[in-house]
């Protein structure tokens, strides 16, 4: 499990923005030393860190990090930054600075022992959730389910139009504001782009977006450079100055949009956004990555595009969005196999796609080939989801100091690893 000690120093690592290597130097440790701290307790070469030592952490973390940083969130909370209009919701990524998306970071790295299942924390005891999913789902549903499970509440789940009041012409504000009268916090998903901030407007308790339409799937975004972060960490990279390549279907794909703005408040990256001309990313958005000094090329070529990439991001196409459109120009030539991978990519480069896959023949999705490539990230970043989306619930519902004092051990047995094909590092850090 993830202790207090590698939690401080992934901390100070990030706060710093600095590799494994830069910050052995920094703190005057041999790499080795610094690996053995940031190992799991329960490791046979895990090594307690001297307490001069965090000390000496401590204070260069005090005194170089807040540098730059945002001077509001010293008398503000994170819960009070990422407000919107006033009330605890989540409908953006635009709502974030990478100062609190980094704080919304640290909590997750608490979160981490009880999503793995070794902590236990009812900070939520009492609460319920309502799962509003007007949209077929079954990952983001069940993962904020079980996240706020996790944390001691209970879920009320409903899917599809078919059996919700609205299938008789109920609105969206009187949906909303009823079901505000039955639970603590709301996840809604819904087709229509801007819905979801409607039923926020009918409401005072939490609202989380869950999806709208083509728009955003903030809680994705955030659970996809998280994984990024935990993956260059365990590299040696950082996110400033990376090559990030985005394939699929750009147009219509809204985890891409979030994911890109999110980037974007890093510094000096590239983007190489590859797609047919036909779905391309929206030009709104490539003008804002632009105007933050980051590089955006746009390619047809898979190949050429994913060179150097450090991050690649696939994405399937969204047929549920077309509307009298034809899919045309996404060919088996876009589809990211292991023998282009091999090819064209080297061993530290992360493949990515937020699921799911298409694996049906002819829909040129991400290969299943590259199954048991460590490369392939896909499974750790679904796990990510769990403590991301319990420290989004933590914030809204403004528990999120509670829970480290809350923690227990749990009662059952877990296995080392959830999946049997998963890498040798899966589930260790």
């Amino acid at each position: 499990m993830m202790s207090a000690q590698q939690t401080f120093l992934r901390d100070a690592m990030r706060r710093l923005n600095m590799t494994r290597d830069s910050f052995a130097d920094r703190i005057g440790v041999r790499r080795r030393a610094l690996d053995t701290w940031l190992l799991p307790e329960d490791s046979s070469e895990f090594r307690s860190m001297p307490g001069i030592v965090e000390k000496f952490v401590d204070e260069i973390v005090q005194r170089e990090a807040p540098a730059g940083g945002d001077t509001q969130s010293v008398h503000t909370s994170l819960r009070e930054r990422i407000a919107v209009e006033g009330k605890p919701q989540l409908l953006s990524v635009d709502q974030f600075s990478r100062e609190s998306l980094e704080d919304l970071f640290r909590i997750a790295d608490i979160m981490q022992p009880i999503a793995r299942r070794q902590k236990i924390s009812r900070v939520l005891e009492g609460a319920v959730l309502g799962n509003l999913f007007f949209e077929a789902s079954t990952r983001t549903r069940v993962s904020f389910g079980a996240a706020f499970c996790r944390l001691g509440g209970s879920v009320c789940d409903t899917t599809g139009f078919t059996f919700s009041s609205m299938a008789k012409g109920e609105s969206i504000y009187d949906t909303s504001r009823v079901m505000s009268g039955y639970v603590d916090a709301l996840v809604v998903r819904h087709p229509e782009q801007g819905s979801v901030a409607e039923f926020a407007r009918a409401t005072n308790i939490p609202v989380i977006n869950g999806g709208d339409g083509p728009g955003e799937h903030p809680s994705q975004a955030m659970l996809d450079l998280y994984t990024i972060q935990r993956e260059f960490s365990r590299l040696g990279k950082l996110v400033d100055g990376a090559h990030v390549a985005m394939v699929g279907d750009l147009r219509y794909g809204r985890t891409v949009h979030s994911l890109i703005k999110l980037l974007a408040l890093y510094r000096g990256l590239k983007f190489t956004l590859i797609s047919p001309v036909s779905l391309e990313m929206p030009a709104y958005i490539i003008d804002q990555v632009e105007r933050g000094g980051h590089v955006v090329e746009q390619s047809q070529s898979l190949e050429e595009g994913l060179r150097g990439a450090d991050v690649v991001y696939a994405t399937r196409i969204q047929k549920e969005r077309f509307a009298n459109e034809a899919i045309e120009g996404y060919t088996p030539e876009f589809q990211v196999s292991q023998a282009l991978i091999n090819r064209v990519c080297d061993a530290g480069t992360i493949i990515m796609h937020p699921l799911p896959r298409d694996s049906r023949p002819g829909a040129n999705d991400l290969s299943t080939d590259l199954n048991h490539d460590p490369r392939l990230a896909i499974f750790r970043q679904t796990d990510n989801g769990i403590p991301i989306r319990m420290a989004i619930f933590a914030v809204l519902m403004g528990v999120e100091n509670q829970v480290q004092h809350a923690m227990r051990d749990v009662t059952w047995r877990t296995p080392s690893r959830i999946g049997p094909d998963d890498a040798s590092f899966d589930g260790l850090d």
